[in-house]
């Protein structure tokens, strides 16, 4: 079985991806049962947190296991902000990569 160090999480249409780093093989798979649309990754520690349309649930990275989920009845839905001081959403730091990358190329810093 791999570490967490050597997986990368992948999601979209409701399927969570747990790919080995070094292949691109893929070493698990998860489908949400609720919600449509946009999912949400984001790996805190020892577990991967994942949302889609207002459903929460929290797998194990090695190996895609539901560990618990939350529903947020009546909290609303859309795309999700999540955070902790163990990981951070992994768009955010896509577009926190954009966004050096643009201010590198307005002040001409590399």
């Amino acid at each position: 079985m791999p570490a967490v160090k050597d997986l990368v999480f992948i999601g979209f249409n409701k399927q969570v991806f747990g790919i080995d780093r070094y292949d691109g093989s893929i070493a698990w798979e998860w489908k949400s049962s609720k919600g449509t649309g946009y999912i949400g990754v984001m790996l805190d520690g020892d577990r991967l947190i994942v949302n889609c349309s207002g459903w929460t649930w929290c797998l194990d990275p090695l190996t895609g296991a539901e560990i618990w989920h939350q529903e947020f009845k009546g909290k609303g839905t859309g795309i999700p902000s999540m955070a902790s001081v163990h990981g951070s959403l992994s768009s955010g730091s896509a577009a926190q990569g954009s966004q050096d990358a643009a201010n590198s190329a307005t002040t001409g810093a590399m």
